[in-house]
């Protein structure tokens, strides 16, 4: 099995470095981790309370947002230029040194 290593940024500042197995999901590793991400819909993609800011460095080394994630994100609270939702990003060995941010809010648009 390969890992890979990642550095996340939480909202106060901490920073913790994981490492990831090829295949986890993204939020599934940030959430192991103990970032405040709450993936309210489970990876389903029908809220934005997964969504990161990737460092703009590793930004285009991802694969492309679908236009449904990309739909989801104009929901999402404090988005970026290089923002993602962490149900939708799947970790391999090209991710090693991934760089993100959680931002300080998350806006649950389930509850509306």
């Amino acid at each position: 099995m390969t890992y890979v290593t990642l550095h996340f940024t939480g909202p106060g500042g901490a920073m913790a470095t994981v490492r990831a197995a090829e295949g986890d999901r993204l939020l599934e590793v940030a959430q192991a981790a103990g970032m405040p991400l709450e993936g309210t819909c489970e990876g389903q993609m029908a809220c934005s309370t997964c969504h990161v800011i990737i460092a703009s460095e590793w930004f285009s080394r991802l694969p492309p947002a679908s236009e449904d994630e990309e739909d989801m994100l104009d929901l999402a609270a404090g988005v970026s230029r290089t923002s993602r939702l962490s149900c939708q990003i799947v970790i391999d060995r090209t991710m090693d040194g991934l760089m993100l941010h959680i931002p300080a809010e998350s806006r649950n648009m389930q509850l509306r």
